[in-house]
């Protein structure tokens, strides 16, 4: 049996696995993220509890949510619409609706570029003067499977130490400023930081951790997507004293850019370096991507976690999270790492 099959056949046992559970009680789940990998993590996990508040990250200065910002200084929209849109359920209203938000307009004029959910979550924000407010009357509008929440009240700056930034200098290390300039530096990430340098949660997000029963962090741009929501104080502090446990997800490849190279276990080195105080109880990769599996358990053991191998990835090759596989991993995850909540 090929491991094209063998992918499919677990794809199937996952599917009809997750599509038997009860969801009488389910666990108050909260990810945190930004972009893509959020959204992968949240197509999952809406699958598995009805108790889901996504909690996103505001430092994007790129495309439609970098016009907005600018133009009118609001915080940026397009994570937190990504994040909307993934937890829009399967039906045809929910399909329908994360296809409008997503929509994007193609024109010669200012237009050009934004995303319809862009637009709308900034027309609320103007409206009612609450970004959470706004962001439930979205999620109601959608028919979201969850919450989303902005890590932070006020539009963040991501700035990087990286060396290398400049071919010419490949020794050099400078600040490089901007998520998008971050993302794509062609330089080595040394670390990150965002301005203001002590930005204020948003009081929602932080109870929300708190009261959860798990936290999922990851997958996502690791310096510029997963790592800034350790850099919130609020935020952290409740990161290190919940009661939760919590779930490292790691990504299927490095990203180009600001994770050229990067083997999993340094994706955890990096993350403790930012935040020393934070354990995790487990850490998620796929079973494909890890080539020292030693390695990737010894890091996991410095950050208090132990190490989950499952085959998370899309049975075609491409490396993106399969909402299915990647269900069935958080799922199983819940079942077998401690009882906190009452629903088992």
């Amino acid at each position: 049996m090929t491991s094209r099959h063998l992918r499919q056949r677990r794809l199937s046992r996952a599917t009809a696995a997750l599509s038997g559970r009860k969801r009488a009680a389910q666990p108050k789940v909260v990810a945190l993220g930004g972009g893509m990998g959020l959204s992968a993590s949240l197509t999952a996990l809406r699958r598995i509890t009805g108790d889901l508040t996504a909690v996103v990250t505001v430092a994007d200065d790129g495309g439609s949510s970098g016009r907005l910002r600018e133009e009118l200084g609001v915080l940026p929209p397009g994570d937190l619409r990504k994040a909307l849109a993934a937890l829009c359920g399967d039906d045809e209203w929910g399909q329908t609706w994360a296809q409008v938000i997503q929509h994007r307009f193609e024109s010669k004029g200012d237009l050009h570029g934004h995303a319809v959910g862009n637009l709308l979550i900034v027309a609320l924000w103007e409206q009612l003067g609450d970004h959470v407010q706004a962001l439930d009357l979205v999620g109601k509008l959608l028919g979201a499977h969850g919450r989303v929440l902005p890590m932070s009240a006020v539009p963040l700056e991501l700035q990087a130490l990286v060396r290398g930034h400049d071919p010419e200098s490949p020794e050099e290390t400078v600040t490089v400023r901007g998520q998008a300039t971050v993302a794509l530096t062609p330089g080595e990430v040394q670390s990150v930081h965002v301005v203001p340098a002590d930005p204020p949660a948003v009081p929602e997000a932080v109870a929300a951790v708190l009261d959860a029963d798990w936290v999922v962090l990851g997958p996502g741009s690791w310096f510029s997507s997963v790592i800034p929501h350790l850099l919130v104080p609020e935020l952290l502090d409740a990161l290190v004293t919940t009661k939760a446990r919590k779930v490292l997800s790691l990504n299927l490849a490095p990203q180009p850019g600001e994770t050229e190279g990067f083997s999993p276990q340094r994706h955890l080195e990096v993350l403790g370096r930012h935040a020393p105080k934070l354990a995790m109880d487990v850490v998620l990769a796929d079973e494909a991507a890890v080539p020292d599996r030693e390695s990737l358990a010894d890091a996991a053991q410095r950050l208090g976690a132990a190490v989950e191998l499952a085959p998370v990835a899309s049975p075609d090759g491409v490396p993106i999270h399969d909402p299915e596989l990647l269900a069935a991993a958080y799922d199983r995850i819940f079942r077998m790492h401690g009882r906190i909540g009452p629903w088992r």
